[in-house]
């Protein structure tokens, strides 16, 4: 215990004496401004950089989020029933996809019933928000929902790993306007659609050679002339523009 207390003292000495030396040393640098100053300074600019990272965590976490649902992910064998049950349950039918060069509004029909539960689901979670239009192939199409945001993969990842069956009986064509899924080529002979992705026809006369391979589920009835805007953006390999051209999605009824 005395060895304790002799070190404790002697600790004490050095410090004092290690004040000082440092006093005597800034005399000059405490003449341009006082300690208090300096540690205002030095609280607000740590305070500016505790805001600064607290909205960039905001701004990641809101671009990932997907509300909670005891349903996800969902799993293929529970997909038909989910997605209809989910269909009576929320009824809407028109969309509105927002991009920088104006909006796009979407009719989507009730007699696709599966695409069209899936398609209002999504854009109620929120995952198209902040997804592009990732390929652009002037006179053909536009096609949206996916990006290369890290967000992205982990949306899909929490929904589930799905497949919508085809609903070509429904008829509808690959007309101009026509709003239809994308599919996965890959060992896909039942042309199921994905769950993600969507396309535009933009060309004049239509796509005939995609119908009974893609299932069309909707048609915009406004916004042509902005999809042929983004029609014209230059691209880069695989035909995504090289400047990205994101979208917001949301409800109109």
């Amino acid at each position: 215990m005395k060895i304790s207390l002799s070190i404790f003292y002697f600790t004490l000495v050095l410090f004092f004496a290690s004040c000082e030396d440092k006093e005597s040393s800034s005399k000059n640098a405490l003449e341009k401004a006082s300690d208090k100053e300096e540690i205002t300074q030095k609280t607000s600019k740590l305070d500016s950089l505790k805001a600064k990272y607290s909205k960039a965590e905001e701004v990641s976490y809101q671009s990932d989020s997907i509300q909670s649902n005891e349903e996800f992910p969902i799993a293929q064998e529970e997909l038909i029933p989910f997605l209809t049950q989910y269909g009576k349950e929320n009824p809407e039918t028109r969309v509105r996809i927002l991009t920088s060069f104006g909006n796009i509004e979407v009719e989507l029909y009730r007699n696709t019933p599966l695409h069209r539960a899936n398609f209002i689901m999504l854009v109620k979670e929120g995952y198209f928000n902040s997804t592009f239009f990732h390929r652009v192939a002037p006179g053909f199409v536009i096609q949206g929902g996916n990006s290369d945001n890290a967000a992205t993969p982990r949306k899909r990842s929490k929904i589930g790993s799905y497949l919508i069956p085809s609903e070509f009986d429904a008829g509808h064509k690959h007309t101009y306007g026509a709003f239809s899924a994308a599919k996965y080529s890959e060992q896909n002979v039942s042309k199921a659609s994905s769950p993600f992705e969507f396309f535009i026809v933009i060309k004049e006369n239509g796509t005939p050679h995609l119908n009974n391979d893609h299932t069309v589920f909707g048609r915009v009835t406004k916004g042509m002339d902005v999809a042929q805007k983004i029609a014209q953006v230059e691209t880069g390999q695989s035909e995504w523009p090289i400047d990205n051209v994101e979208m917001d999605v949301e409800i109109i009824n």
